[in-house]
């Protein structure tokens, strides 16, 4: 898992998801894809963007170091790692639903790409949000 870090972006080698720094003065500059409401420091965007990594490897499912991480991770936002799993996993349905050519929303006053270039699937995964039978 690695975070790339510029000046105004962060971005992953292994989610989509992304933090963008805000034009302005201040420390709180930061916005999150999946935590667009909040503005953020530096460090929070970088917890942010840890957290979505461990929420996204499967082999942390029962490993209880990495859910202490994610405790931390999610600690440093103010919210709870199954929060943060609910928000990452409605980007998810929100990404694979959007059209072809479409762009992902993406937090207000962030400039450039909603996502990095990625291959989206072809067809939206309807089951996942159907009524259990």
């Amino acid at each position: 898992m690695t975070v790339h870090e510029t000046a105004w972006t962060m971005t992953s080698d292994v989610t989509p998801e992304w933090a963008c720094r805000e034009t302005g003065d201040g420390p709180r500059r930061w916005r999150l894809s999946w935590l667009p409401d909040r503005l953020l420091t530096r460090e929070q965007a970088r917890a942010g963007m840890e957290l979505d990594e461990l929420l996204s490897d499967p082999a942390a499912v029962g490993d209880r170091f990495a859910h202490a991480r994610m405790a931390e991770r999610a600690d440093r936002l103010g919210i709870l790692w199954e929060q943060a799993l609910i928000l990452i996993s409605k980007r998810i349905l929100t990404r694979l639903r959007t059209r072809e050519g479409e762009p992902v929303p993406r937090p207000p006053g962030c400039p450039g790409p909603a996502t990095p270039e990625t291959e989206e699937p072809e067809t939206p995964l309807d089951w996942l949000e159907a009524e259990p039978a």
